[in-house]
């Protein structure tokens, strides 16, 4: 008998895990042509420049400028990319994304050093680029300009020095920065977690003198590289190892607060005094031991026997692609909600971030970016100082937390999370875009690593899910059992994993149930290999409690009226020996369906494959789109009842939002962003056979994609459960709500399903 089994991670090479621990970070390959620091005239002022303000990244922000002993800004009049352009190269970055006029960061303060600035994009420095001259400027600081710059660094980058007399000012910009292992012990491990600290400057690594170093910089350090916190370590092992091999030093210290989401925020202490450039008083290479959250140091035996654990789970992400980002919703009085963006920034993501076990925060997203949430938006204008223990610490406005709020502004976060070297075990192979291909994994094979395909046989959206997550594509859109219109590598076709089975949250295949060492897959691989397609945003289907609750009632239907649902299986078991004059007890109710996500819900069966139901005259596009269920009080099934989506059409819209999916005349089926499709009371099987239920108290449940047959970026919020009572002439229906909106003690009072996402199947 085939056995399923877990496999732990398998550790990779030093070259793979230090090349992932950076990428995410967007510093790249050095391989790359070098960056030569410039030469300036002497004729042209000396700057220094910073992004500052209300960021919620740390490569964004207000172009600010250190000119004779004084902080200021620069006027929008005239400004353009170019400029920006010049701005984000001065500091490191490869380009410049966007800029930003109208103090959209916030109002600097101080004097406004540049006005009417006209660059060709080409100057190495913003001092060279016209302009009504230095501190000349009609501007108010409702005018100052702000820059969002590419992830991306210059290879080679040097940091270099104007301003010798005001260097604690200035932030810190650097090519490269780096957790390198020393002891042997960390070097075979996953996440990487301590050693030394060095930056790359000018194209070469360097250590940091830990002369000034106190815990707040270990804390940034840590926090950048996805973990919440940082310990002590063996110090004297360090300082034998730095004895036996010369450090070559930075010429600057580091000065962080601790509450900075980046290492960039920061700001440069003082010079170090070196000797011959090898060594620094008094002191030894910096070092940080970081502690990684629970979900990236599962087990005492990987060597994390002191990995953070959430103490209360007060907060919680949904609707993200990829661990460590989504909404963020808050548990108050017994009931998830969200937090309004207003004020919305770095220092309150990053508290987000850590509290979560994450890192610091990377984003700090706005408008409901990563899908909208349901129910209640409990905090607004939150003010984080970033050592809270939990966001629901931080002051926010209690008069109205939230009024004038919507979900529309619903407050999302990215993570710094640990690189663990998933996306180098896995890669798609034959598709059109990097975004779709067949599936392809590296695994072990008689003593050596070999590129192999999965078997197709019961691949499903679960694990295409777990596919595009560990790629960092995003959502699944497809998932494929056959794959033979995509040639992957001929020497790649042997099957190498089968047996696979998801719950859709692992953050890698490997991590997923599958058969061990001995595989089953009778078709083979080749054409039959299991393939995916993804997609940057998914949908995200939700439906309202409070109409289920309003609409309920109880209909006694002759079975002669009922042919059309009997033939469709939707009445109860003994329906088949009903005589046509006797009636059937039907639990009528609508059910409001509301798409929140971020893509069209679109149904998996393409139009060409719908099936004509004569007797309804409509055409049936999923088999199976909501399951009804009455439970006993004990959780076991006493009736059911399953809707097919004949139609899938946008009833009504939010305001602004156009319909765009109609049934009528052979129309296209889906439900657009920000519309909802309703299933009113009094059509075919919009209910539940309840003939033959006894009087008493039980559980509603209705679940909606119940087989998953379409991706979705959240499936924990696809059930509504409610209270019922039916005393054999009346039924009432109550205290209805979504899957997971409130607390796990009220939760467990309902049997049934606690949500729809999949724990093993």
């Amino acid at each position: 008998m085939l056995v399923f089994w877990f496999v732990s991670v398998v550790l990779l090479c030093s070259w793979e895990l230090s090349h992932a621990q950076y990428e995410h970070l967007g510093y790249q390959d050095p391989a790359q042509e070098l960056y030569t620091a410039p030469q300036l005239p002497a004729d042209i002022p000396r700057i220094q420049i910073r992004l500052a303000g209300e960021k919620r990244k740390h490569n964004e922000g207000r172009v600010e400028v250190f000119y004779e002993g004084e902080w200021g800004t620069v006027c929008d009049d005239d400004f353009n990319i170019h400029a920006a352009q010049v701005v984000c190269r001065e500091l490191g970055y490869f380009e410049a994304v966007s800029w930003s006029p109208s103090s959209k960061f916030g109002k600097g303060e101080g004097r406004i050093w540049f006005d009417n600035v006209h660059c060709k994009g080409n100057e190495k420095t913003l001092a060279q680029c016209e302009s009504n001259g230095i501190g000349v400027s009609d501007c108010k600081h409702t005018e100052d300009v702000g820059v969002v710059c590419s992830d991306k660094r210059i290879p080679g980058f040097k940091f270099v020095n104007t301003l010798a007399n005001n260097i604690n000012s200035m932030n810190i910009q650097v090519e490269d920065v780096r957790i390198r292992p020393i002891l042997s012990s960390y070097r075979k491990r996953v996440p990487v977690t301590e050693g030394y600290v060095e930056v790359k400057d000018g194209g070469k690594w360097k250590q940091l003198c830990d002369d000034a170093w106190d815990q707040m910089n270990s804390r940034v350090i840590c926090g950048m590289f996805g973990f919440p916190g940082d310990k002590k370590y063996n110090t004297r092992v360090y300082k034998m190892f730095a004895r036996r091999r010369k450090p070559t030093y930075w010429d600057y210290s580091i000065n962080c607060t601790g509450n900075e989401a980046h290492l960039s925020s920061c700001k440069l202490g003082h010079t170090l005094s070196v000797k011959a450039n090898s060594t620094c008083e008094q002191g030894s290479p910096v070092v940080v031991s970081c502690v990684p959250g629970r979900a990236f140091a599962p087990t005492p035996m990987a060597g994390y026997r002191k990995a953070f654990r959430q103490e209360q789970p007060l907060v919680r992400l949904r609707g993200g692609a990829v661990v460590g980002e989504g909404r963020v919703e808050v548990l108050k009085n017994g009931e998830w909600g969200t937090i309004c963006d207003d004020n919305w920034n770095l220092i309150s993501a990053t508290v987000v971030c850590r509290e979560l076990g994450f890192g610091s925060a990377k984003e700090a997203l706005s408008g409901g970016q990563l899908g909208q949430g349901m129910g209640p938006v409990h905090m607004n204008e939150v003010q984080c100082s970033g050592f809270e223990k939990s966001v629901t610490e931080c002051p926010f406005n209690m008069d109205k937390d939230s009024e004038g709020c919507s979900h529309e502004e619903d407050a999302s976060v990215r993570c710094n999370v640990p690189a663990m070297g998933f996306q180098q075990r896995l890669r798609l192979s034959g598709g059109r875009t990097p975004f779709e291909g067949r599936v392809e994994v590296l695994k072990e094979r008689n003593g050596s690593l070999v590129w192999g395909t999965v078997c197709g046989e019961g691949w499903g959206t679960m694990e295409a899910m777990v596919i595009c997550r560990q790629l960092g594509l995003g959502f699944a859109s497809n998932a494929f059992q056959e794959t033979w219109y995509w040639p992957g590598a001929v020497n790649a076709d042997d099957v190498v994993m089968s047996g696979v089975r998801c719950a859709g949250t692992e953050m890698s295949l490997s991590h997923c149930l599958h058969h061990g060492e001995y595989l089953s897959c009778p078709k083979g691989g080749g054409r039959f290999a299991a393939g995916v397609s993804c997609s940057e945003t998914a949908p995200d289907l939700v439906l309202n409690p409070q109409v289920v609750e309003e609409t309920t009632y109880i209909e006694d239907r002759p079975m002669f009226m009922l042919q059309c649902a009997y033939e469709e299986n939707c009445l109860g078991s003994t329906s088949s020996s009903t005589p046509a004059n006797s009636y059937r007890r039907l639990l009528r109710f609508s059910s409001q369906i509301h798409n929140n996500g971020q893509s069209d819900f679109r149904p998996k069966a393409s139009r060409e494959t719908w099936v004509w139901h004569d007797c309804h005259r409509h055409y049936h596009s999923m088999e199976v789109f909501t399951h009804y269920d009455l439970l006993s009080s004990n959780g076991t099934k006493v009736a059911e009842g399953h809707k097919a989506s004949f139609c899938l059409e946008d009833s009504e819209c939010d305001e602004g939002i156009e319909k765009r999916y109609e049934c009528a005349n052979f129309g296209e089926q889906g439900i657009t962003v920000g519309c909802w499709d309703t299933y009113r009371h009094d059509i075919d099987c919009q209910w539940v056979d309840i003939t033959d239920v006894k009087s008493g108290d039980y559980i509603f449940q209705i679940v909606i994609n119940p087989s998953y047959e379409v991706a979705e970026s959240d499936y924990s919020n696809n059930i509504v459960k409610c209270r019922c009572r039916y005393d054999g002439h009346r039924i009432w229906m109550y205290n209805c709500h979504i899957g997971g909106s409130i607390s796990a003690e009220t939760e467990d009072t309902f049997p049934g399903l606690v949500n729809n996402q999949v724990t093993h199947r």
